[in-house]
């Protein structure tokens, strides 16, 4: 079905701008009669639109500025594409006005597709190309996973989902609590080795392709923690999996690491343990986003997910003692914040 707006109009003749060109580079003869359609969209500003023309089809993003931009997901399509990951091709891209042109990876995300019986074989492939490009050298001027990002990103929880979501003040004695708690999330995040980080390496990002998978949202990649993606992959927000099936994927990423000299922690056990721990500071940061998208947004639907991050703490805290003082913490706020919400 056709969207009609004023940015959707200049993204449309651009791209007829671009195509001709675009078809006789590749060899594609005369520019067909396409349609142009909604392809997803996601929890920022970007939307993203499929052109089709009987088999060929077209992805346009449609970044906005100044609330998005483009250069960073060109430049690392470019990184990652070198290490052998599937990434989208920019065929064509105006930077100024937030438009890009790619080549389609797919229709079926992995989460539309993976089941029970799947689930294996899509998560070996999808740590393939994780530690494809973990393996690669830190040498792109990224950013980094540094002190002041880890805690601008857990200040999100305080910030979003607690004053603003339960309209709650934190007294002086829970602030107390909550320095801490960043301090030692902070501090362990930090002295894992560093690799290529993605940031949301989750199945809604991987696309079911050939080869597989699609790796797409990668534009947010900074150097940081190795357990971060790994982590990510089985904590989705939108589905859950039972905790010895993710450690047993977890001990195949481990030992396919090892193998291939990826930078891992030396035994499984803290592998583990800092898989843990910087889970519970992504899922504490995920709490904040859903209600910043709630409340400064007006996407009201991801504070749905909100439990099923809190459940994955809880399953945290009742296996790491060390993080007691969270549990206390998430306790001591009102009803709904607490873990088992």
């Amino acid at each position: 079905m056709p969207i009609q707006d004023e940015r959707l109009q200049q993204l449309t003749d651009w791209m007829g701008q671009c195509l001709p060109a675009l078809f006789a580079a590749r060899r594609w003869g005369e520019v067909p009669v396409g349609e142009l359609f909604p392809a997803s969209s996601d929890a920022s500003f970007r939307r993203y639109f499929r052109w089709q023309a009987g088999s060929r089809s077209l992805i346009l993003m449609d970044a906005p500025p100044p609330q998005e931009d483009c250069r960073p997901f060109v430049k690392m399509a470019g990184v990652l594409g070198r290490a052998g990951v599937h990434v989208p091709l920019v065929l064509a891209e105006d930077l100024a006005r937030g438009f890009l042109l790619l080549d389609d990876l797919g229709r079926q995300t992995y989460l539309d597709v993976i089941s029970g019986a799947n689930a294996d074989a899509l998560f070996a492939d999808a740590i393939a190309a994780l530690l494809a490009f973990q393996q690669l050298p830190l040498e792109d001027d990224l950013p980094s996973y540094d002190d002041a990002l880890l805690r601008r990103e857990l200040q999100l929880f305080p910030d979003w989902y607690v004053r603003e979501h339960l309209g709650c003040t934190l007294s002086e004695t829970q602030q107390i609590q909550w320095r801490r708690i960043c301090d030692q999330l902070v501090d362990s995040a930090l002295a894992q080795p560093q690799v290529l980080v993605h940031r949301d390496f989750m199945p809604r990002n991987l696309m079911l392709s050939q080869p597989n998978p699609g790796v797409l949202d990668f534009q947010d990649a900074v150097y940081g923690p190795v357990t971060y993606d790994i982590t990510c992959l089985f904590k989705d927000a939108f589905l859950s999996w039972p905790q010895a099936q993710v450690d047993r994927w977890l001990l195949d990423y481990w030992e396919r690491a090892q193998a291939l000299a990826v930078p891992v922690q030396a035994s499984f056990e803290e592998f583990l343990c800092a898989s843990d721990l910087m889970g519970v500071q992504r899922h504490l940061k995920v709490i904040g986003i859903f209600a910043r998208i709630c409340y400064r947004d007006g996407k009201p639907k991801y504070l749905g997910d909100v439990p099923r991050f809190f459940a994955y703490i809880q399953a945290v805290l009742a296996r790491r003692p060390e993080l007691a003082e969270l549990g206390d913490f998430l306790a001591s706020l009102p009803e709904k914040a607490s873990v088992t919400a």
